[in-house]
C-alpha cells in the first residue's frame, strides 16, 4: 500500500488564461542567486511508523538525499541516514516495527537495490548482486513479508520475489517471460497483477493465478488499450485498475476475478493516474491528474461513495498520505511558486497543521512565480497547453528574452511544481514557457498520438508556434526565444537547432538524444517493455534506419548556426555520453559557440544539489551571454552557503 502518496505531490494546474502582464506600479522582485533558491527542500517518500507516532521522509536540504525521522505531532527531524555520496530514497517502515526499506543506486547508474535499516542504525542490501535492478512493488497485507521485482535471473525481465520480514529469506513467486511489470500482489499471494505494453498505442492488463498457474488476461485482445493495475481489495480476489477502455481517458474499475464483473469506480474528466486502499482497506484513495495537476479523492472502498475532502490548495498539486490508525493524513501541496510544504490534516475536522516547511530560507513566497496553465492554436489548429512563467513586473513592450522548454518521454507531461531552474529563469527576466506539445501525455489519447512517427517534425512546430505565441502577448523579443529540454526534451532542443535552424535564438539540451539508431540499439536491457514502445512510436533501428538518420540531428548537424549548451551526465545508462559527444564535435566544426559541461556522477538526471547549481547557473550564464547579449560572469558573482546539514526549518 501507499504507492500513489508523495510520488504525485510535485505537481500542478493553472487556469486556462494567458498570465496578465504587471501593472504600471508592481515592483520588481528582488534578484535570487541559485544557490539561494535551491536552499529549498524536497520532501518524499513519507511513511507513517506502525503506531503513528513517527514519520518519516527523505530530504534534499543539504544537498544528498538522505532519510530522516521526526514525531508525526511536530517536532525536530533526526537523520536516519548520512549519505554523502548517493541518493537514498526511503520507501517506509516496515509495518509491525520501526526498521525501514529505502532505495539507493550509485552514481545515478539506476541499478538500484532495496535495503533495511535495523532499528540500530546498521544497514543491509535484501536484494544483493552486481549488474541487476531491484525494485519494490509493495508490502503484504499481513506485514509479515514485502514483495520486490529484479531481474536478476535475466536481464531483460523482472522476476517477482517475497522477501520474509523475519530473516530476509527470499522466495520466487513469478517468473517473468515476456517483460510484464509487476504492480500488486493479493492479500492471500494467489494472485499477482501485471501489465505489459505490447506497442506505444497498447498496455494490457492481466492476472496471474499463482494456484491454478493460469494466466488471466483483463483487456480486450486486439483493441488499442492503456490499462495499469492499481492493488487488490481487502476480500483478495478483485482488483482494482485504471483503464482507459480505448476512449481517450484513463478512470478506475473494480473487477471480480471470479465472476469477471468489472464494475467502475470512478470516471473524472482527466486521467485517473492511481489509486491504493487504506491499511485498513475501508477507504480508497485516488489521484486524478486535473490538466497538469494531481489532486486526491477520497471513497468508501465497499460503497465508493465519495468522502468529504476539501482540495487541499485550489489551484495547486496535492498528495495525501493517510494514517494507518487515525482520521489524520499528510498533505503536501504546490502551485510552482512554493516547494511541496508537508502539513498534517485532521480528516474529521479539517484542520491543518504545518509540520515540514520546504520553503528556501531569505526567499520571499511573493517573488516566486505560480505558472498558469495556457493553452494557444498551433499551426494546424490543434489546441496545444503548457505552463507560463511570467517575470514579476513585466509590461508590454519590455522585449524579454523567453526560453521554452520541452519535457522528456516522448509522451511525458509537464506540471506545475516547484522547479528552482524554471523560476531562476523567470526571476532573472526570462518568460519561461514549460509546452506540453503533441504527443504529450494528460491531454487524451488523441493529443498523445499526434506525434507517432512524426517526432522532430510535427511536435517541433509545436514548439515553434508556442514562439509566436509568446510574441503575441507583447512581452517578448522575437529575436531571443530559446528552446531547452532535457533527454527526449534535449532530442527536440537539437532538432530544433538542426531542422528550423533560423527559428530560435539559442539552444539548451540537457543529456538529449542526437542519434537515434544508436539510441534505441543500446537502450538498457532492462527497457525490454519500454523498447516495444519505443520502436512502434519512435522507429525500429533495423526496419527504420533511414527514417532515423533523417530525424537524428547529428546527421544533420551542419545545419546548426545558433549557440549550443550540452550538459550530460557520464553515467547515463539510457542517453550514453556519446550522444552528446558526437554532436558536440559537430557543431564545434561548425565555427558555432559550443559549451559541453559533464557531471562525472551523475546519470540520467542531476539529483545532486550541488551539480544542480552548477548546471542551472551555467544555464543562466550561457543564456544572458548569447541570448540577452550580457558579459560572461564570474564563478565568484553567484555564491552564497548551502544550508549545514541538519537545518531543517520545522513547523512554522
Amino acid at each position: 500500500m501507499g504507492k500513489i502518496m508523495l510520488k504525485y505531490l510535485l505537481l500542478g494546474i493553472a487556469l486556462a488564461c494567458h498570465a496578465a502582464p504587471a501593472s504600471a506600479d508592481e515592483k520588481s522582485p528582488k534578484r535570487y542567486t541559485i544557490e539561494q533558491l535551491m536552499d529549498s527542500d524536497t520532501i518524499g517518500g513519507l511513511s507513517w511508523s506502525p503506531d503513528d507516532t513517527k514519520l518519516i521522509f527523505t530530504s534534499n536540504r543539504t544537498g544528498i538525499a538522505n532519510i530522516y525521522e521526526m514525531p508525526s505531532g511536530g517536532g525536530a527531524a533526526t537523520p536516519l541516514t548520512n549519505s554523502v555520496k548517493e541518493t537514498v530514497r526511503a520507501i517506509g517502515y516496515f509495518p509491525n516495527d520501526e526498521r525501514i526499506l529505502f532505495s539507493s543506486d550509485q552514481g545515478g547508474n539506476e541499478l538500484a537495490h532495496i535495503y533495511v535499516r535495523e532499528r540500530e542504525g546498521t544497514t543491509h542490501d535484501v536484494t544483493p548482486g552486481a549488474k541487476h535492478v531491484a525494485r519494490f512493488v509493495e508490502w503484504a497485507q499481513d506485514g509479515k513479508s514485502f514483495f520486490v521485482q529484479t531481474n536478476e535471473r535475466d536481464p531483460r525481465f523482472f522476476d517477482l520475489y517475497e522477501i520474509q520480514a523475519d530473516g530476509y529469506a527470499k522466495t520466487l513467486l513469478f517468473e517473468n517471460d515476456k517483460a510484464y511489470q509487476v504492480r500488486a500482489v493479493s492479500p492471500d499471494r494467489r494472485y499477482v497483477g501485471l501489465s505489459r505494453i505490447v506497442d506505444n498505442a497498447t498496455k494490457h492488463c492481466y492476472v496471474y493465478d499463482r494456484t491454478a498457474a493460469k494466466l488471466i488476461q483483463l483487456t480486450v485482445e486486439g483493441k488499442p488499450v492503456a490499462c495499469e493495475p492499481q492493488t487488490f481489495s481487502d476480500k483478495g480476489a478483485q482488483l482494482f485498475y485504471t483503464t482507459d477502455d480505448g476512449g481517450e481517458f484513463a478512470f478506475l474499475v473494480r473487477q471480480d476475478l471470479a465472476t469477471g464483473k468489472r464494475v467502475t469506480v470512478f470516471k473524472p474528466d482527466w486521467d485517473v493516474e492511481g489509486a491504493d486502499l487504506s491499511r485498513d482497506g475501508r477507504t480508497l484513495i485516488v489521484s486524478v491528474n486535473e490538466d497538469a495537476r494531481s489532486r486526491p479523492y477520497l471513497f468508501d472502498a465497499a460503497t465508493f461513495k465519495p468522502l468529504h475532502l476539501a482540495d487541499p490548495m485550489p489551484g495547486a498539486s496535492s498528495g495525501l498520505l493517510l494514517a494507518n490508525h487515525s482520521k489524520k493524513a499528510l498533505v503536501s501541496a504546490s502551485n510552482g511558486a512554493t516547494p511541496g510544504d508537508i502539513l498534517l490534516l485532521d480528516l474529521a475536522t479539517g484542520e491543518r497543521m504545518p509540520l515540514l516547511n520546504a520553503r528556501a530560507p531569505g526567499v520571499a513566497p511573493d517573488d516566486l512565480i505560480a505558472g498558469e496553465v495556457v493553452r494557444f492554436k498551433s499551426y494546424d489548429g490543434v489546441t496545444v497547453p503548457g505552463i507560463l512563467y511570467v517575470p514579476k513586473g513585466a509590461k508590454k513592450g519590455d522585449a524579454l528574452p523567453a526560453v521554452i522548454h520541452v519535457h522528456g518521454g516522448p509522451g511525458d507531461e509537464s506540471r506545475i511544481g516547484y522547479r528552482p531552474l524554471q523560476q531562476y529563469l523567470a526571476n532573472h527576466g526570462y518568460v519561461v514557457f514549460e509546452i506540453n506539445n503533441r504527443g504529450s501525455s494528460g491531454s487524451g489519447r488523441t493529443f498523445y498520438h499526434l506525434d507517432d512517427r512524426k517526432h522532430g517534425d510535427a511536435d517541433l512546430d509545436d514548439v515553434v508556434a508556442a514562439k509566436r505565441m509568446l510574441i503575441d502577448t507583447g512581452l517578448v523579443d522575437s529575436a531571443k526565444v530559446v528552446i531547452q529540454g532535457q533527454s527526449y526534451g534535449g532530442y527536440m532542443t537539437l532538432a530544433g537547432l538542426a531542422f528550423r535552424p533560423d527559428a530560435f535564438a539559442a539552444g539548451v539540451d540537457i543529456y538529449g538524444v542526437s542519434n537515434w539508431p544508436r539510441l534505441l540499439a543500446n537502450t538498457p536491457s532492462w527497457w525490454e517493455d519500454l523498447r516495444r514502445l519505443l520502436f512502434t512510436e519512435v522507429g525500429d533501428p533495423e526496419k527504420d534506419a533511414e527514417y532515423l538518420r533523417k530525424i537524428s540531428p547529428v546527421f544533420h548537424a551542419t545545419n546548426i548556426k545558433k549557440p549550443l549548451l550540452v550538459l550530460q551526465g557520464a553515467n547515463d545508462p539510457r542517453v550514453l555520453p556519446v550522444e552528446s559527444e558526437d554532436i558536440v564535435a559537430k557543431v564545434k566544426a561548425n565555427g558555432v559557440p559550443v559549451d559541453y559541461v559533464v557531471f562525472p556522477d551523475e546519470g540520467h538526471g542531476f539529483r545532486k544539489k550541488a551539480n544542480q547549481i552548477v548546471a542551472y547557473r551555467k544555464i543562466l550564464e550561457f543564456l544572458d551571454t548569447h541570448v540577452k547579449g550580457a558579459p560572461a560572469r564570474t564563478a565568484a558573482a553567484e555564491t552564497t552557503t548551502v544550508s549545514p546539514l541538519g537545518d531543517f526549518p520545522i513547523g512554522q
